[in-house]
């Protein structure tokens, strides 16, 4: 017979099962529950109805995405069509219309194969993304003027991104089995409506997310592999291999990170391999483009350059913004190993795609959309997530205001470029003030959100509740805690697998 577990040896996870409610964990959203009748109460029953939390959440997903397709409603009937300025004056411009022409699929041009008539030879994007605007473009319907193909390829798109909207939501909800309630973050997040379909970028955030949820349930292989299929995509998502490889590195787990790396690489090259055979100069045309393209809109390179006589070159800013990247990956390295408490993987991913952000010569407005499932995994706290999406939001309209300033001639409608510039600097408050918070949160891990309710790393998979191998500095030495905190203290890393795992009390 086996014994009885005791308190000690038994993990918080399994002694409070029950589901953690934001409107009693979090006094924003509690009040902003009074809109639908206050939070919930003790005795509510969840999960034992058709509204679950995953269906309610996607239910708002597909809200909050339909309200951003209405908000692009002036740019559907003309604005995209007549008029240079209008679309940045109603703030609802879309790359999918204008590309539709501009990259050939309007001709039946293959992406990759065929040139383009126009600058811009091959198509300036990766090649799973490639792959998602060519099937757009066979559901397009080819009759009528261009206009209404440009029309009918937007909305094609964006049903089809509307189901990405749907997948981040939905795996976000997932990752942290305790706390489905925080994947509303993602659902209303104002940012997440007004750039969904401003370009093509849901489909690795979609891939990037469902590769998290599968990290979680501890299935390196299929974790690997979409997360291969997100960067064939989007270039970005490789990078959150680099905190991984440093959480296995403390963990000691290099079985599993090796099959996540396998699992990626393979992935990457089943997409990009053929292609790269056949049409390497087209396949080379997003990285070349990348290299070549100058300081542009949204990063503070671009305030150093309007406000210098003797601006950077562009391959001097590609230099020294590669070097603050690596000083940042650096940094993110040195706190994983010092933490009092090893990090937890979503916090991690967080700051180091927001390092890439921050440090990037560019910043399209709908690269916030890269952070929203991140940041939600990384702090679910609702008033610093809405601080940081206003931020966003502010300079959502910026760069249109400015845009519209820069192509009404001398009418000068919108914001000239000192205000585009303190546009720029409040979505760089905005980020660093949301990876000042995380980084605290590591420092003093009786500050998370999420450890305060007594869980380890839910989305850390097999890194939740694992031993420390190789740890430096003061968190070599266990039983301590970084900072005071009122409530029950929780011990992290004991080891799940060997039972010794998570005391209540210290």
């Amino acid at each position: 017979m086996c014994p009885m577990p005791s308190a000690e040896s038994t993990p918080a996870s399994v002694r409070e099962p029950d589901s953690v409610r934001p409107t009693r964990e979090d006094a924003v959203a509690a009040a902003g529950s009074e809109l639908i009748g206050g939070p919930l109460g003790r005795r509510a029953l969840l999960g034992t109805s058709w509204w679950t939390p995953v269906r309610v959440i996607a239910l708002v997903a597909i809200g909050m995405f339909a309200l951003g397709l209405v908000q692009k409603a002036p740019c559907y009937n003309g604005a995209w069509f007549f008029g240079a300025s209008s679309q940045y004056t109603h703030a609802c411009y879309s790359d999918i219309p204008h590309l539709y022409q501009g990259r050939g699929f309007v001709d039946d041009l293959v992406p990759y194969f065929d040139k383009l008539p126009g600058d811009m030879e091959y198509l300036e994007y990766p090649v799973l993304t490639g792959v998602f605007m060519e099937v757009a473009s066979w559901l397009t319907t080819g009759s009528g003027s261009i206009q209404h193909q440009e029309q009918w390829y937007w909305m094609v798109n964006a049903g089809m991104l509307m189901v990405c909207a749907v997948v981040i939501a939905v795996c976000v909800t997932r990752t942290h089995a305790r706390r489905p309630w925080d994947g509303l973050l993602v659902a209303l997040a104002p940012a997440f409506a007004l750039t969904a379909t401003i370009n093509w970028d849901l489909l690795a955030v979609a891939l990037t997310s469902a590769a998290v949820l599968m990290w979680s349930r501890m299935r390196p292989v299929a974790f690997g592999v979409l997360l291969g299929l997100a960067t064939a995509a989007k270039l970005y998502p490789f990078l959150i291999l680099g905190p991984l490889l440093v959480l296995c590195w403390r963990a000691g787990r290099w079985r599993e990170f090796g099959k996540a790396l396998g699992g990626a690489a393979v992935a990457w090259l089943v997409v990009n391999l053929p292609v790269m055979l056949f049409a390497f100069d087209g396949w080379s045309k997003f990285y070349t483009f990348s290299q070549e393209r100058g300081v542009d809109f949204g990063s503070f390179w671009l305030i150093l350059v309007h406000n210098t006589d003797n601006p950077p070159s562009t391959e001097t800013v590609n230099t020294l913004a590669t070097l603050l990247m690596l000083l940042c990956c650096g940094a993110i390295a040195a706190l994983t190993l010092i933490a009092p408490r090893r990090p937890r993987f979503a916090q991690l991913a967080f700051l180091i795609i927001a390092a890439f952000i921050l440090t990037n010569k560019v910043y399209s407005p709908q690269y916030v959309l890269w952070l929203v499932p991140l940041a939600v995994l990384a702090r679910p706290k609702w008033r610093d997530f809405l601080i940081w999406q206003a931020c966003e939001v502010a300079y959502f309209l910026g760069i249109w205001m400015y845009l519209a300033y820069t192509t009404s001639g001398d009418a000068h409608k919108g914001l000239p470029t000192d205000g585009y510039h303190w546009a720029i600097g409040v979505h760089l408050l905005g980020a660093l003030f949301l990876c000042v918070m995380v980084v605290r949160d590591i420092l003093m891990p009786d500050r998370d959100p999420v450890r305060q309710t007594g869980d380890d790393d839910p989305s850390g998979g097999v890194l939740d509740g694992a031993r420390d191998v190789f740890v430096l500095g003061p968190a070599a030495r266990t039983g301590q805690h970084s900072a005071h905190f009122e409530g029950p203290l929780v011990r992290w890393g004991a080891g799940r697998q060997t039972g010794g795992s998570l005391s209540a009390n210290e």
